[in-house]
């Protein structure tokens, strides 16, 4: 809903993605082959250290219907079908995994002018069950989510938050692990022509009386160019700088240096291309 409020898991994701969206130090590379009839394929391939997983999906789409199925290095297959408006508002996703057959999963969303709404309830015979839910509008929400562990009867999760939205800043307050952790995240975007915007979150952990920061910032050097960088309170700094050589087709170069290690490799660099035709 366009002006309902966002799910539960949305709350503070706008620092977050500045914070810590498509920072990668490692070799990503990604290939997306839209079609016309409704049948896409996607192919990815990740290099981290000496070892090369990937993975081919393809996507198909007719409808209010869509089915998502992707293979793996470890012919791994996953699959995820997902039907949008079985009623007005609703949207259910149903989700398997081969050879895993405990692996399935149903998912439902409900959205309201007023709420938000996300469950999911795993098909097993000791299923996970999880909740979420989230109240007011697109500028004000009160949200919560649950995980219940049916086999050990226990909560797996239960996490609380709230966020104010505004078109040009956004603050979020999170009670998370089980309230453990306040996180609290801020992002602001300045009127400014190359679309500069800061964003920090800051962590408290009540058992271990522990405080940590991040702070980052984004702009735009040119049309097709944007600059990122991340600072925390851990020494570690972090750059990414991303370009859209084509339309939909980037190449996004990241570097992080840790100031504490003295003794052995401070710096890592990661190089991710996506294509798209």
């Amino acid at each position: 809903m366009a002006n309902g409020p966002a799910p539960f898991s949305e709350i503070g994701k706008r620092a977050k993605d500045l914070l810590y969206k498509d920072y990668n130090f490692d070799h990503k590379f990604s290939l997306s082959i839209p079609s016309s009839t409704g049948l896409g394929l996607i192919a990815t391939g990740l290099k981290k250290d000496q070892i090369f997983v990937g993975d081919i999906s393809t996507l198909y789409k007719s409808g209010n219907t869509s089915v998502d199925v992707k293979v793996d290095t470890y012919s791994n297959v996953s699959t995820k079908v997902t039907v949008n408006d079985i009623l007005h508002g609703t949207k259910a996703a149903l989700s398997f995994n081969i050879p895993d057959h405990k692996s399935g999963k149903l998912d439902v969303q409900y959205l309201h002018p007023h709420a938000a709404i996300d469950s999911s309830i795993g098909l097993n015979p000791s299923p996970l069950l999880e909740l979420s839910a989230a109240i007011g509008s697109k500028d004000l929400c009160l949200g919560a989510e649950v995980g219940f562990n049916t086999t050990s009867a226990s909560f797996t999760k239960y996490n609380a938050g709230v966020a104010f939205n505004k078109p040009d800043f956004s603050a979020a307050l999170i009670l998370a692990d089980k309230g453990q952790t306040l996180k609290a995240s801020y992002i602001h975007y300045v009127d400014r022509p190359d679309g500069f915007t800061v964003a920090a979150e800051i962590s408290h952990r009540f058992s271990a009386y522990e405080n940590r920061f991040t702070i980052g910032s984004s702009q735009s050097i040119d049309p097709k160019t944007v600059l990122k960088t991340r600072f925390s309170d851990d020494g570690k700094a972090a750059f990414q700088c991303q370009r859209a050589w084509r339309p939909n087709s980037l190449i996004t170069l990241s570097a992080e240096y840790d100031s504490t290690k003295i003794f052995s490799s401070s710096s890592k660099f990661g190089l991710a291309l996506t294509l798209k035709p």
